[in-house]
């Protein structure tokens, strides 16, 4: 068994007790284990006869999920962390200490995304001497989504910007978190278009950019009359046709 799939059974053990509601998040807990050990791997330190890998790692979520995970970080820290040292062990990566799973909370972040920062921390060799840590990286923000990763410099950035999608003569503000587009009343803008489906595109933050993305529609999604296919930059000036309908995509 694969040491993913073993975290995936443990967790699975879980869910009918302590668990049960932290699986309703957009974060799932396997989602943060890929991405530890894809952080792990990014941020190796190579000695003469050793490869180095930190042994510290804060993970941060949105307000939302992080809620939705209290009351079960401990266990579930607990879960990551034999996670990542059976990983390292596999790979023959050397840790300085077990490694350290912390939470924090960051406003910045939607729904469904998470960030992970690294560190290498080397213990206190004598009794009251403070342990060495070395930063590894910059903290890297995760989608649940799209499964692509950002710098939160970036991030933070584009959260700044307020993105307007101008149609039928109206000024529509997309939120920091993106919309969805189409003719059910659960999407952000709602179109009377027939000939747009009920959940037809979204446009989003992603990169330090925004993207317009087809969500299965029937008549597809078009970018200044070329139809898309998977996600697509928009830029200031942009004209996204869905269906009959029109939109031009600006910021401010």
């Amino acid at each position: 068994m694969s040491v993913l799939k073993s975290l995936e059974s443990k967790i699975a053990g879980l869910v009918e007790g302590t668990f049960s509601r932290a699986f309703r998040s957009e974060v799932r807990p396997v989602e943060i284990a890929r991405k530890l050990a894809r952080e792990m791997e990014e941020h190796k330190s190579f000695s003469v006869s050793r490869t180095y890998v930190p042994n510290e790692y804060r993970v941060f979520l949105s307000p939302a999920d992080r809620d939705r995970f209290s009351g079960y970080e401990d266990a579930l820290a607990g879960e990551l962390a034999g996670y990542l040292l059976e990983y390292a062990r596999r790979e023959r990566l050397a840790m300085l200490s077990r490694p350290v799973i912390e939470f924090e909370t960051d406003g910045r972040l939607g729904l469904g995304e998470f960030g992970i920062q690294t560190r290498i921390v080397r213990p206190a060799e004598a009794p009251g001497q403070e342990a060495q840590a070395e930063e590894s990286g910059r903290t890297m923000i995760y989608s649940s989504a799209d499964r692509v990763a950002e710098p939160l410099e970036e991030r933070a950035r584009v959260r700044n910007e307020t993105a307007l999608l101008l149609v039928e003569g109206k000024r529509l503000v997309v939120g920091s978190a993106g919309a969805t587009i189409g003719r059910s009343r659960q999407c952000d803008v709602v179109l009377s278009d027939p000939n747009v489906s009920r959940q037809h595109a979204e446009v989003r933050p992603r990169g330090g950019s925004w993207v317009v993305n087809d969500l299965g529609s029937t008549n597809g999604v078009s970018l200044n009359g070329r139809r898309i296919e998977g996600p697509q930059v928009v830029k200031p000036g942009d004209e996204i046709e869905l269906g009959t309908s029109v939109m031009k995509f600006e910021l401010e």
